[in-house]
């Protein structure tokens, strides 16, 4: 099973995390973020991977820190859990509707981590979480992962919409690049390395 735990604990943040690609759309979450935990949910429903995250963090103060950690967490565990990147498909695309929402996301397994973000929300907050936090979600999983990834937000009307159709998207976007192909031998890629 491709799978990997990580551990981080700062003086702002303290965070298990265990994730497996191969899952059934199932774990646990607790991390005092309630909308981010809702969009890990989506995530992991919908990429059918294992999810456990425990985080306690300084979210008295706001939740950026908890946000970014979790984020950092997620893309060192994929990235272990990827291990060679042996037969895996690499790419994907992926469009999601929610409603009147319409997102997508591609991906790249490359090794080499850069993140393109187009989105513009009607609302600054979902609930008390601040809309921005998906940036910084988003970009510190590409940057940990090691990931190309690039996130449009084509439109909507609705900010809950918006940001559940982009975790959506993730989800089985990560899902679909990290699948064996029979068909793939070795690494794809001329190189010869991902």
């Amino acid at each position: 099973m491709r799978q990997a735990s990580i551990n981080r604990k700062t003086n702002e943040t303290d965070i298990s995390l265990t994730f497996g690609i191969d899952g059934e759309g199932t774990g646990s979450l607790d991390t005092g973020v309630p909308f981010l935990e809702h969009m890990l949910d989506l995530f992991t429903k919908h990429g059918q991977f294992h999810l456990d995250v425990k985080a306690k963090g300084d979210i008295e103060i706001d939740y950026h820190h908890t946000t970014e950690d979790i984020a950092i967490c997620l893309g060192q565990a994929l990235r272990q859990a990827l291990g060679d990147k042996k037969g895996i498909k690499r790419y994907s695309s992926v469009f999601i509707p929610m409603d009147e929402a319409l997102a997508q996301v591609v991906v790249d397994i490359s090794n080499r981590p850069h993140f393109e973000y187009r989105a513009e929300y009607p609302s600054s907050v979902v609930g008390d979480f601040p809309t921005e936090l998906v940036h910084e979600f988003l970009w510190k999983l590409a940057l940990e992962a090691r990931i190309t990834l690039h996130v449009i937000v084509h439109y909507g009307r609705n900010t809950h919409h918006m940001v559940e159709a982009v975790f959506k998207a993730l989800g089985r976007a990560i899902d679909e690049a990290t699948t064996v192909d029979p068909r793939v031998k070795g690494v794809p890629s001329t190189k010869g390395m991902l």
